[in-house]
């Protein structure tokens, strides 16, 4: 189980990290151009700004990984003739290799792994 967490921690500990120094960064960047602009340093327009380029990266860049990565392992795995197929494939060459390791007992074990892993 911690192996299967410790892919998340990592992963959220990267997206933090680099959302911190975005938002460093963004700190130096708003006070230089409030300075070559002769204006004040004003926080709500800091977290507005830097917001809304956060929004606007996420939108163009995490947003479409996430759909490509998540989206396609959906379809894939759900409505994909592909995924049938390479299942039914696989299934195919263990039967295969059942009845040339035991054949006086192979269809008895199909028989009983077909009961207990019916196909859908």
């Amino acid at each position: 189980m911690k192996s299967k967490q410790g892919f998340l921690w990592v992963t959220l500990g990267f997206f933090i990290i680099t959302l911190s120094v975005h938002w460093i960064y963004a700190w130096f960047a708003y006070i230089q151009d409030q300075k070559e602009h002769n204006q004040s340093v004003q926080f709500e327009d800091y977290v507005n700004m830097t917001l809304r380029d956060t929004m606007e990266n996420w939108q163009s860049e995490f947003l479409q990984l996430a759909w490509q990565v998540g989206g396609l392992s959906i379809l894939w795995a759900v409505a994909s003739p592909q995924s049938k197929s390479e299942s039914d494939r696989l299934e195919d060459k263990l039967d295969i290799l059942i009845k040339r390791i035991d054949p006086e007992n192979a269809k008895q074990l199909l028989a009983e792994l077909e009961r207990k892993y019916p196909k859908k």
